[in-house]
């Protein structure tokens, strides 16, 4: 009875392949050391990864050619990978600030056609994240690192009701409230003011 190989390669290339991954390119820099000869160039490259389906991650390379910068990011952001709820799978289940250094952010959810409302390092990674309607804005450093890394922090932050209501140990009913219990508790105080 010969049993097949469960090899790590077969086991990425599955998880790979389900997920279907999409990259942006955030920023590429142009950077000089000096030395006796004059000048070495290389490039500096942030790279954001994303599934559209919660999962996101970012990275940063650096090396003498574009591709090989681009490639090392993309390889970092994709072991670096974080799970965001997402409500309706749509938005944020909550208002959130996030901070990286100088870099300060604030995200706010937002109703249904609202869009992507961002600066362009955040809104790279809310396409990858798969969020449609989000309000977003940099408070702080302008710095394309400084921003990623502080939307990171603020996604990082995010939670669900369900995963609150598991670390308070209650139902979600009891967080949210029930919706059909509130409406007949405010019906009969109009009733009793007109008896008055």
């Amino acid at each position: 009875m010969a049993r097949e190989p469960r090899g790590g390669r077969d086991r990425e290339r599955e998880r790979d392949g389900g997920d279907e991954l999409i990259d942006k390119l955030v920023t590429i820099n142009r950077v000089a050391k000096v030395v006796k000869g004059g000048r070495r160039f290389a490039f500096a490259a942030l790279v954001v990864v994303g599934d559209q389906k919660g999962r996101v991650g970012y990275g940063a390379g650096k090396a003498r050619e574009v591709p090989e910068a681009i490639r090392k990011a993309t390889d970092r952001a994709k072991r670096g990978m974080i799970r965001v709820p997402m409500k309706e799978g749509r938005t944020l289940h909550h208002d959130v600030h996030g901070r990286y250094g100088a870099g300060s952010v604030v995200l706010r959810s937002a109703s249904a056609g609202t869009g992507i409302i961002a600066g362009g390092p955040m809104r790279a990674v809310f396409e990858t994240l798969g969020i449609g309607d989000v309000v977003a804005k940099s408070l702080g450093s302008r710095n394309p690192h400084n921003m990623v890394k502080a939307t990171f922090d603020a996604l990082g932050r995010c939670a669900s009701p369900r995963n609150v209501a598991a670390r308070r140990g209650k139902k979600v009913s009891d967080l949210l409230g029930r919706r059909d219990a509130a409406p007949a508790a405010a019906a009969p105080a109009p009733e009793a003011q007109a008896d008055v």
